[in-house]
């Protein structure tokens, strides 16, 4: 079996600042982690490996500073790692992004491709679709349990919003993964040791094939005009008492906001 797992460095949060004469994120010292939904897309890789066999590969596009973070994969089990980098890739939306790792993963080959379901510096849930889109493969969002797995299909579970579908795939097929589907597993001292020692690949654009007008700012359709911080409101108002009295006070503010 053949996995392929991509991942994001993204800026830890607790660390996040934005600039506010630009708007964007401040990204210098900022440390870097494994976006949290992909530590799970990781796991599930890994547990496939085990029910099956074969080969865990994580890439991840980004700076060379992403290396760590597939150094930290590797050190949870990956076989594997690929980073892609390029000053051509600078400015890719989620569209140009999803294009570069299609053409390397195109490259590698695969039966089964997980994404974390979104990366919490962007928040669009668009990468995974949008890269099956390019493989002209099915895929299954949100995913939230494997059911069954063999040398020829997946069963999963998909969350939806009253419930979830059973859903069933045959291979190579890409699925994004949520928290609930499992608990991702802490890197071993033996994994750690393998992460320092590990050769990570790195391939530019030319490497993937890529066409320089489907990556960078060139081959992006979408633009993000701004990022702000929201301003903190000092209109606020605590409502004490017994629950049925802060209900009633409650009823009361709104009637006088005429919202009722």
């Amino acid at each position: 079996m053949r996995i392929i797992v991509c991942i994001k460095q993204v800026p830890d949060t607790a660390e996040v600042r934005i600039n506010p004469e630009t708007g964007t994120l401040i990204r210098e010292g900022v440390p870097g982690i494994i976006n949290p939904l992909d530590l799970h897309a990781i796991e599930a890789g890994l547990y496939i490996k085990e029910k099956t066999g074969g080969k865990v590969t994580v890439i991840s596009m980004g700076p060379p500073q992403a290396e760590s973070a597939l150094r930290d994969a590797i050190a949870m089990g990956a076989d594997e790692a690929v980073l892609i980098s390029d000053k051509a890739f600078a400015g890719s939306d989620t569209w140009a992004t999803a294009y570069a790792l299609s053409m390397a993963i195109k490259k590698i080959g695969a039966d089964i491709i997980i994404c974390g379901k979104q990366a919490i510096d962007g928040d669009t849930a668009q990468v995974g679709p949008e890269t099956a889109e390019f493989l002209n493969i099915p895929h299954i969002s949100y995913v939230r349990k494997i059911e069954h797995i063999d040398k020829d299909t997946i069963r999963v579970q998909r969350l939806m919003d009253e419930g979830y579908d059973v859903i069933e795939s045959p291979f190579p097929v890409l699925f994004t993964v949520i928290k609930e589907l499992n608990e991702p597993r802490l890197p071993s001292l033996k994994g750690k040791m393998a992460a320092k020692k590990a050769v990570i690949q790195k391939w530019n654009a030319a490497d993937i094939g890529a066409s320089e007008d489907n990556i960078g700012i060139k081959g992006s359709p979408t633009r993000v005009k701004n990022v702000f911080t929201p301003q903190a409101r000092t209109d606020r108002k605590m409502l004490e008492g017994t629950p049925e009295q802060q209900v009633e006070a409650l009823i009361q503010e709104l009637r006088g906001l005429k919202c009722l």
